[in-house]
């Protein structure tokens, strides 16, 4: 599935950049940037090996791991660790990632509406 090449194409070019942050900041916001990167990526690999409510379970948890990464993300480029361009790159790999995420999750509830007028 194109969502884990992606994921594994942004955790790999993310994580070197960190280490560019400034030292003082590697086990607060750098670990959890990491962290909450790696965390997404692991939640991926397991609702893959799931069906049903567990997989959308863990897609859900996945989602909320995304969101903190872009928290982070965008801390990062407030406090100009990362340029303005790096940030753009970022947030455009983010955004992919997250509609993959969202059709996957979409498509593990297997929405579908009532018909009309079935009553």
């Amino acid at each position: 599935m194109t969502i884990f090449t992606r994921t594994y194409d942004f955790v790999s070019w993310l994580v070197p950049l960190t280490l560019n942050f400034p030292r003082s900041q590697r086990f607060v916001v750098t670990q959890r940037l990491q962290g909450a990167a790696l965390a997404f990526q692991e939640l991926l690999i397991e609702a893959n090996n799931q069906r049903g409510g567990p997989r959308a379970t863990k897609l859900r948890a996945a989602d909320a791991e995304l969101l903190k990464v872009r928290l982070y993300l965008r801390l990062c480029q407030r406090w100009q660790w990362i340029t303005p361009a790096q940030y753009r790159h970022a947030s455009s790999m983010v955004a992919e990632i997250g509609r993959l995420l969202g059709g996957w999750l979409k498509t593990s509830l297997n929405v579908m509406p009532e018909p009309q007028g079935s009553s």
